[in-house]
């Protein structure tokens, strides 16, 4: 167990008046444990009390080792997990992870009537929103790699590529320089393509004036690197520029509001104010961005409902974009850390219009 980061997760679980609090998330087991497993359909479960005793269950075929302060009860594909996990839990409130299958809490509950669940992934996430110094270098590593990465992948674009003919080429880069496997597929998208922010790569081929968004991410040791660039193939038109310059000065002027006590939104809200004034307000159709770590997506939210005040150590995206339907679409996003007195931008690679090919 990581003494450190489960000191924190005990005093947040006080702070809640939680004594008991389930973790079922890989990525949360992970950053407590060093413990590292994929149960797919079978259960993981890290048990904490406030006393400090933390009870890990797993089943036998993920061959976890003995670990100090942490009590390992383990179950085989023929057992009841759920029913073993039941028979370890006090009565009263139980904190249950915000993602954990119905079919093992349930179970639970039928077992322990005596058990009232509440959500209890705060205080891990609220632990989590704060990296500690190992964090902070594996994610600028992560980062610097995704740099190296996006210019490759940009200097590879030519008359006639696909788009998962690009896709392919940036998980192959991003292997060779050693991210681990990861479900996400990148997002590459050509022309009106990029108008849908989530556009997965097809074999549409890239034409001269077309723009070009890459968004890409993967985690490179557990941490998650994540940003984009858009650039234009051969020309770019008067509006393609305007939207560009446009998105640019939105991610700039949120950056540059960025410091420790400052409300989330009012992050989204620089960057959004530039793109109303700029005539573009309905087309910039998500959230300014959102926490970065052991997840791709993890608190904090950065967006104008999110009241959290930033601190030092957090590591969020700012992507902001406009989508202009059946024409083209236009983001930049970069990963930023709180600082002492401001904020570092974890990506370099170029924010400047170009026009590549």
């Amino acid at each position: 167990m990581n003494k450190t980061r489960l000191s924190r997760v005990i005093a947040n679980m006080e702070a809640q008046s939680l004594e008991q609090i389930v973790v079922t998330s890989t990525s949360s087991v992970y950053y407590l444990t060093g413990i590292h497993v994929e149960p797919m359909e079978r259960m993981l479960a890290l048990y904490i009390h406030t006393s400090g005793r933390c009870v890990l269950y797993a089943n036998e075929l993920f061959a976890i080792p003995p670990q100090e302060d942490l009590e390992l009860l383990l179950h085989t594909d023929s057992d009841d997990p759920a029913a073993l996990l039941a028979a370890g839990v006090a009565p009263g409130r139980l904190g249950i992870d915000k993602s954990w299958p119905s079919k093992f809490l349930i179970r639970v509950l039928e077992a322990r009537p005596d058990v009232a669940p509440v959500l209890g992934s705060a205080p891990v996430d609220e632990a989590r929103m704060i990296k500690d110094e190992a964090e902070i270098a594996a994610m600028r590593r992560a980062s610097r790699i995704n740099d190296q990465v996006v210019g490759q992948a940009i200097a590879a674009l030519h008359a006639g590529a696909s788009e998962t003919e690009i896709a392919d080429l940036v998980e192959r880069l991003f292997r060779e320089k050693g991210a681990n496997r990861s479900s996400e597929g990148q997002l590459v998208c050509f022309g009106p393509n990029g108008a849908d922010p989530h556009h997965g790569p097809d074999g549409t081929r890239l034409r001269e004036g077309d723009s070009v968004v890459l968004d890409i991410f993967i985690p490179i040791g557990r941490y998650w690197c994540d940003m984009t660039r858009t650039v234009f193939f051969r020309a770019a038109g008067e509006e393609g520029r305007r939207v560009y310059e446009t998105v640019k000065a939105a991610n700039l002027a949120a950056e540059a509001v960025i410091g420790p006590g400052m409300p989330m939104r009012e992050i989204d809200r620089a960057a959004r104010r530039v793109i109303e004034e700029a005539g573009y307000g309905p087309h910039f159709t998500h959230r300014l961005g959102h926490g970065c770590g052991l997840d791709c997506h993890e608190p904090p939210d950065n967006s104008s409902a999110c009241g959290v005040l930033t601190r030092p150590g957090m590591v969020f995206s700012v992507e902001p974009g406009i989508y202009l339907p059946g024409k083209l679409g236009v983001r930049i996003e970069d990963l930023v850390l709180v600082t002492e007195d401001g904020c570092e931008v974890l990506n370099a690679y170029p924010k400047e219009l170009q026009v590549v090919g």
